[in-house]
Protein backbone atom coordinates (compact mmCIF):
# COMPACT_ATOMS: atom_id res chain seq x y z
CA UNK A 1 0.00 0.00 0.00
CA UNK A 2 1.74 3.15 -1.08
CA UNK A 3 0.64 6.48 0.56
CA UNK A 4 2.45 9.58 -0.89
CA UNK A 5 3.79 12.52 1.73
CA UNK A 6 1.14 14.80 0.46
CA UNK A 7 -2.02 12.95 1.61
CA UNK A 8 -4.53 14.55 3.32
CA UNK A 9 -4.60 12.22 6.96
CA UNK A 10 -7.76 12.18 8.71
CA UNK A 11 -7.61 13.08 12.73
CA UNK A 12 -6.21 9.77 14.40
CA UNK A 13 -9.67 9.29 16.81
CA UNK A 14 -11.25 8.30 13.43
CA UNK A 15 -8.57 5.71 12.56
CA UNK A 16 -8.44 4.73 16.01
CA UNK A 17 -12.59 4.17 16.17
CA UNK A 18 -12.18 2.04 13.12
CA UNK A 19 -9.57 -0.06 15.01
CA UNK A 20 -11.82 -0.31 17.61
CA UNK A 21 -14.57 -1.23 15.32
CA UNK A 22 -12.59 -4.35 14.22
CA UNK A 23 -10.85 -2.70 11.13
CA UNK A 24 -6.97 -3.58 11.63
CA UNK A 25 -5.97 -2.09 8.42
CA UNK A 26 -7.00 1.49 9.66
CA UNK A 27 -3.76 1.32 12.12
CA UNK A 28 -1.39 1.52 8.83
CA UNK A 29 -2.86 4.97 8.50
CA UNK A 30 -1.90 5.98 11.92
CA UNK A 31 1.56 4.65 10.95
CA UNK A 32 2.13 6.35 7.91
CA UNK A 33 0.71 9.72 9.70
CA UNK A 34 3.28 9.63 12.01
CA UNK A 35 6.35 7.25 11.21
CA UNK A 36 8.26 10.58 10.17
CA UNK A 37 8.26 12.23 13.42
CA UNK A 38 8.61 9.33 15.67
CA UNK A 39 11.92 8.51 13.64
CA UNK A 40 13.03 12.22 13.55
CA UNK A 41 12.40 11.77 17.72
CA UNK A 42 14.43 8.68 17.71
CA UNK A 43 17.21 9.86 15.34
CA UNK A 44 17.92 12.84 17.73
CA UNK A 45 18.26 10.80 20.88
CA UNK A 46 20.06 7.94 19.75
CA UNK A 47 21.86 9.65 16.85
CA UNK A 48 21.73 6.11 14.72
CA UNK A 49 19.38 5.55 11.59
CA UNK A 50 19.37 1.90 11.93
CA UNK A 51 18.73 1.79 15.98
CA UNK A 52 16.18 4.80 14.91
CA UNK A 53 14.47 2.78 12.67
CA UNK A 54 13.99 0.14 14.91
CA UNK A 55 12.64 2.19 17.95
CA UNK A 56 10.07 3.78 15.90
CA UNK A 57 9.07 0.57 14.66
CA UNK A 58 9.08 -1.14 17.92
CA UNK A 59 6.76 2.10 19.53
CA UNK A 60 4.23 1.49 17.16
CA UNK A 61 4.48 -2.09 17.69
CA UNK A 62 3.65 -1.55 21.21
CA UNK A 63 1.60 0.81 20.71
CA UNK A 64 -0.86 -0.93 18.55
CA UNK A 65 -0.80 -3.80 21.46
CA UNK A 66 -1.34 -1.49 24.13
CA UNK A 67 -4.39 0.58 22.05
CA UNK A 68 -7.26 -1.31 24.26
CA UNK A 69 -5.85 0.35 27.33
CA UNK A 70 -5.59 3.79 25.44
CA UNK A 71 -7.95 5.86 26.66
CA UNK A 72 -7.51 8.89 25.07
CA UNK A 73 -6.26 11.15 27.74
CA UNK A 74 -3.68 12.71 25.62
CA UNK A 75 -3.72 12.94 21.81
CA UNK A 76 -2.51 9.63 20.61
CA UNK A 77 0.37 11.11 18.50
CA UNK A 78 1.72 12.13 22.32
CA UNK A 79 1.27 8.96 23.65
CA UNK A 80 2.79 7.48 20.85
CA UNK A 81 6.03 10.10 21.05
CA UNK A 82 6.27 9.00 24.87
CA UNK A 83 6.04 5.51 23.97
CA UNK A 84 9.17 6.33 21.31
CA UNK A 85 11.36 8.32 23.79
CA UNK A 86 11.09 5.14 26.63
CA UNK A 87 12.47 3.48 24.01
CA UNK A 88 14.76 6.05 23.01
CA UNK A 89 15.92 5.96 26.93
CA UNK A 90 15.94 2.38 26.83
CA UNK A 91 18.24 1.73 23.74
CA UNK A 92 20.91 4.49 25.37
CA UNK A 93 20.56 2.78 28.57
CA UNK A 94 21.64 -0.62 27.02
CA UNK A 95 24.87 1.33 24.89
CA UNK A 96 25.57 2.08 28.31
CA UNK A 97 25.65 5.71 26.82
CA UNK A 98 23.07 6.87 29.21
CA UNK A 99 23.94 10.45 31.01
CA UNK A 100 22.37 12.13 34.01
CA UNK A 101 20.93 14.32 32.08
CA UNK A 102 18.72 12.13 29.59
CA UNK A 103 18.03 10.15 33.19
CA UNK A 104 16.43 13.36 34.24
CA UNK A 105 14.61 14.15 31.32
CA UNK A 106 12.88 11.09 31.29
CA UNK A 107 11.18 11.82 34.79
CA UNK A 108 9.44 14.56 32.70
CA UNK A 109 5.66 13.81 31.45
CA UNK A 110 6.58 15.91 28.17
CA UNK A 111 3.79 16.45 25.42
CA UNK A 112 5.95 15.83 22.15
CA UNK A 113 3.86 17.65 20.50
CA UNK A 114 3.75 20.89 22.29
CA UNK A 115 7.74 20.25 22.39
CA UNK A 116 7.89 19.88 18.42
CA UNK A 117 6.64 23.50 18.27
CA UNK A 118 8.47 25.15 20.79
CA UNK A 119 11.95 23.79 19.05
CA UNK A 120 10.52 24.54 15.52
CA UNK A 121 9.99 28.35 16.77
CA UNK A 122 13.57 28.41 18.97
CA UNK A 123 14.65 27.09 15.03
CA UNK A 124 13.25 29.74 13.10
CA UNK A 125 13.93 32.43 15.14
CA UNK A 126 17.57 31.62 16.26
CA UNK A 127 18.99 29.52 13.83
CA UNK A 128 21.15 32.03 12.11
CA UNK A 129 22.34 33.19 15.40
CA UNK A 130 23.10 29.87 16.73
CA UNK A 131 25.09 28.91 13.74
CA UNK A 132 26.70 32.30 13.40
CA UNK A 133 27.87 31.78 17.02
CA UNK A 134 29.25 28.50 15.88
CA UNK A 135 30.78 29.33 13.06
CA UNK A 136 32.88 32.05 15.04
CA UNK A 137 34.25 29.72 17.22
CA UNK A 138 35.92 28.30 14.14
CA UNK A 139 39.10 28.87 12.86
CA UNK A 140 39.18 31.38 10.26
CA UNK A 141 39.48 28.94 7.40
CA UNK A 142 36.94 26.72 8.58
CA UNK A 143 34.40 29.40 9.42
CA UNK A 144 34.85 31.53 5.15
CA UNK A 145 34.45 27.78 4.04
CA UNK A 146 31.21 27.00 6.20
CA UNK A 147 29.76 30.67 5.50
CA UNK A 148 30.10 30.11 1.63
CA UNK A 149 28.88 26.73 1.29
CA UNK A 150 26.16 26.64 3.65
CA UNK A 151 24.68 30.62 4.13
CA UNK A 152 25.48 31.87 0.41
CA UNK A 153 24.90 28.34 -1.27
CA UNK A 154 28.12 28.21 -3.28
CA UNK A 155 29.60 25.71 -5.29
CA UNK A 156 32.62 24.16 -4.14
CA UNK A 157 34.46 24.99 -7.28
CA UNK A 158 33.36 28.69 -6.79
CA UNK A 159 34.75 28.14 -3.07
CA UNK A 160 37.55 26.75 -4.64
CA UNK A 161 38.61 30.28 -6.69
CA UNK A 162 37.74 32.54 -4.02
CA UNK A 163 40.05 30.32 -1.28
CA UNK A 164 42.73 29.46 -3.42
CA UNK A 165 42.00 25.82 -2.07
CA UNK A 166 41.64 23.18 -4.08
CA UNK A 167 38.24 20.73 -4.48
CA UNK A 168 39.73 17.79 -2.22
CA UNK A 169 40.78 20.38 0.02
CA UNK A 170 37.68 22.44 0.88
CA UNK A 171 35.73 19.43 1.28
CA UNK A 172 37.97 18.31 3.74
CA UNK A 173 37.59 21.22 5.49
CA UNK A 174 34.11 20.89 5.39
CA UNK A 175 33.97 17.53 6.85
CA UNK A 176 36.20 18.69 10.07
CA UNK A 177 34.54 22.00 10.16
CA UNK A 178 30.57 20.56 9.71
CA UNK A 179 31.90 17.57 12.98
CA UNK A 180 33.04 20.93 14.66
CA UNK A 181 29.96 22.67 14.38
CA UNK A 182 27.49 20.18 15.05
CA UNK A 183 29.17 19.51 18.75
CA UNK A 184 28.93 22.94 19.12
CA UNK A 185 25.42 23.57 18.08
CA UNK A 186 24.25 20.26 20.19
CA UNK A 187 26.07 21.48 23.34
CA UNK A 188 24.18 25.11 22.71
CA UNK A 189 21.16 23.59 22.20
CA UNK A 190 20.80 21.00 24.76
CA UNK A 191 21.49 24.00 27.25
CA UNK A 192 18.11 25.71 25.36
CA UNK A 193 16.28 22.20 25.30
CA UNK A 194 17.05 22.01 29.79
CA UNK A 195 15.54 25.68 29.83
CA UNK A 196 12.38 24.67 27.50
CA UNK A 197 11.47 21.93 29.66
Amino acid sequence: MCHSSKMKYLDDEVYLEKIRAGNVQAYSFLVNKHKSLAFTLALRMVRNREDAEEIAQDAFLKAYHALPEFKGDSKFSTWLFRIVYNNSINKLRKNVKATVAIDEQAEYDLNFAEMEEELKILHAKERRLYVKEAIDTLDEEEGVIITLFYIEELPSATISEITGLTDANIRVKLHRARKKLQLILQNKLKGELKELL
